[in-house]
């Protein structure tokens, strides 16, 4: 890789900071903003609770299944290291989404999607969503990793994340891209934002519904038996909250996809540049 593209890629990514603290402040921070701030069109779940148990029972199931199949058959081909992890990863976030979509058409008796699942606004509103996320992470994440270092605890990154910097073929890259751009976004927006937050919002304090579904986001992408990618537990706390924020002041689920997507992939290109390096 060219010398130049890491300064190249740093510059770009400052832009898209600045870019995000500029529209944080227009539309968040900015009182004007505040004071206009219409109310939230996202639209109770009117789901009974043994219903929303059902819910939470198909998404966990098809995702252990997934997973557990992946494995059996990976090893059946043969499968190892890397390209073992991505498959089982894959059959899991699958199995996530299928049991989302599932228990909308099986439980609540809907259909696939009531309205069009993207649109123009959408992608405008999530894009938006992802830039002014940057700036606050960051700030997270500064503020997170000097008390992991004040308390000794260790400050590497996600499994995930050398992955990607060190993949082992093309093809295999290219498999992390499209689950980490397409595959995760779709399945754990659908369950921890149109699921979780969703049902929680109108019967549990804001708070509680805010945060709750944001920490197990966010241990979800831990791995604990080595504390490896605590350092990301903040920082990704911190962007289920504005995912889920963004996702009730807009009422559309397609917004918190496409900053999900976006953030996914601008963290994979920061890895491939050697921005992180």
């Amino acid at each position: 890789m060219s010398s130049v593209v890491p300064y190249v890629a740093g510059a770009a990514e400052v832009l898209l900071v600045l870019t995000g603290t500029f529209l944080l402040w227009r539309f968040v921070l900015r009182p004007e903003a505040r004071a206009a701030q219409p109310r939230p069109p996202l639209a109770e779940w009117e789901v009974a609770l043994p219903d929303f148990f059902v819910f939470l029972f198909l998404v966990v199931t098809c995702s252990f299944l997934g997973a557990a199949g992946a494995g059996l058959a990976g090893r059946w081909a043969g499968l190892r290291g890397d390209a073992a992890t991505v498959a089982a990863g894959a059959a899991a976030q699958l199995g996530m989404l299928a049991g989302a979509l599932a228990h909308r058409v099986l439980v609540e008796r809907r259909e696939w999607f009531d309205q069009p699942p993207f649109s123009k606004r959408d992608f405008l509103s999530g894009g938006a969503t992802f830039l002014i996320s940057l700036p606050l992470l960051i700030g997270v994440a500064n503020l997170w990793e000097f008390v992991l270092v004040r308390v000794g605890l260790p400050v590497s990154r996600q499994d995930l994340i050398a992955m990607f910097a060190n993949a082992e073929s093309p093809w295999l890259l290219a498999a992390m891209i499209f689950l980490a751009v397409v595959v995760a976004p779709l399945a754990e927006e659908l369950v921890f934002r149109a699921g979780l937050f969703r049902y929680l919002r109108t019967r549990v304090p804001r708070l509680v519904a805010l945060l709750l579904p944001a920490l197990i986001f966010a241990t979800l992408h831990i791995n604990w038996s080595n504390l490896q990618g605590l350092s990301s537990l903040a920082p990704l706390i911190a962007l289920a909250v504005v995912f889920s924020l963004a996702y009730e002041r807009t009422g559309r689920i397609g917004t918190c996809v496409v900053a999900h997507a976006l953030f996914n992939l601008n963290t994979i290109l920061v890895i491939l540049t050697g921005i992180s390096a």
